[in-house]
């Protein structure tokens, strides 16, 4: 008489779900995690002078905390998709990220915030701003052109270079229409970094940065840019010409860092953070929070947060086991990395003054999730590298 054994189908589950926390880069989770409830106190102490109620000091806060939760589900759900479904699946994710990237601009639907027609009006007086989930569906969609070569190829052919350019210019245009050039110059980086570690010639590289330098140059002879936009170009340049005006931020930023010194005023106590001296300091200005209310310690600790999370990163698309998830984690790299200098670099006065938040810190929900679903794809790539044994 023969035995049969069976194996109970729940033992296959709960192997797969030990292994997938066993697997997961604790340390890159950890230090996003740290991040985000660092970044929320820096958002209550600038919230609470004239963004929450009068009735609730924490009313934003727990505004913050709901986003930073809806975030995160969507950074777990990243991290649980096959590898194989997200691909094939990516074409249509991108499209319905262009289709809502279009509707800020039908009337009674898009709003203008900052200069910029680029979030939609929801119910109850929330927003999204759609080029956030745009900046995931770019690098998604670039990644899975470049990573289809042919055999025997050993790098992208050119058809698959110009077909990954168009997936990032389009997205590019619209939000140029929108006046969004913060996440505009994002979007650049991200396509350069992807299309330089995907293998392509380097003719390509080079083209695409020199193409950009002359576009900048072409857009500012011929008026592209809006009266804002060059004046903060100016003020970057010199930041004392109209210290009434466009330069205002960037001076109060400087001040009020200046003014944290070593250990800074404590939290809530900043003079001018509770003062609203400086203008969005809740997002945009978030970095002037820690330097005046923290000071040096404080703002090292968060700045080393960062670099965890980049290094972590970094390291991920290093050891990724294909080129697909190479590139993917390229493309957050890119994004973070940019995103997370130009808004330091804003604040300390060694770059121009964009609209562009903090990423993991800054109050703004649409990049908070963003920014996890990134985390979370970050998380899938590392496990299927390591279930494939690299």
């Amino acid at each position: 008489m023969s035995t049969f054994m069976r194996t109970d189908p729940s033992v296959h589950t709960l192997t797969r779900q030990s292994g997938y926390w066993r697997d997961l880069d604790w340390i890159l989770l950890i230090a996003a995690v740290a991040t985000t409830i660092f970044g929320s106190m820096l958002v209550w102490s600038a919230s609470r002078a004239d963004m929450a109620s009068d009735s609730d000091p924490q009313s934003y806060l727990k505004r913050h905390v709901i986003n930073i939760v809806i975030g995160v589900v969507l950074g777990w759900i990243a991290s649980r998709l096959d590898h194989r479904w997200l691909r094939a699946y990516t074409p249509i994710i991108y499209g319905v990220s262009m289709f809502l990237l279009v509707l800020p601009f039908v009337p009674g639907l898009g709003t203008t915030i900052a200069g910029a027609r680029a979030w939609i009006d929801l119910p109850g007086g929330l927003t999204i701003q759609p080029s956030e989930f745009a900046k995931v569906a770019v690098i998604l969609m670039m990644a899975v052109l470049l990573s289809e070569k042919r055999d025997a190829e050993s790098e992208p052919r050119d058809k698959d270079v110009l077909l990954s350019l168009g997936v990032a210019l389009f997205p590019i245009l619209i939000i140029l229409v929108q006046n969004d050039t913060g996440t505009v110059l994002i979007l650049g980086s991200v396509a350069l970094s992807i299309i330089a570690v995907s293998g392509a010639r380097t003719r390509w590289v080079v083209g695409l940065i020199g193409g950009a330098v002359v576009g900048i140059m072409v857009a500012i002879q011929v008026g592209l840019l809006k009266e804002y936009q060059v004046q903060r170009l100016t003020s970057f340049i010199n930041p004392t010409a109209d210290v009434s005006s466009s330069a205002y931020n960037a001076n109060q930023a400087r001040i009020a860092i200046g003014g944290g010194g070593w250990s800074g005023y404590g939290l809530f106590e900043g003079p001018q953070t509770q003062g609203k001296f400086v203008p969005v300091n809740e997002s945009d200005f978030i970095f002037t929070v820690v330097g005046e209310e923290l000071g040096f310690i404080g703002s090292v600790v968060l700045l080393g947060l960062l670099a965890i999370v980049l290094w972590r990163a970094v390291m991920i698309a290093f050891r990724a086991d294909d080129m697909y998830g190479r590139l993917v984690a390229t493309g957050i790299v890119a994004w973070l990395a940019f995103q997370m200098f130009e808004n330091v670099g804003m604040a300390l006065g060694i770059m121009p003054i964009t609209g562009i938040p903090l990423p993991l810190v800054s109050a703004g929900g649409t990049s908070m999730m963003a920014t996890w679903i990134a985390i979370g794809l970050l998380q899938n790539i590392r496990l299927h590298a390591v279930r494939a044994g690299v």
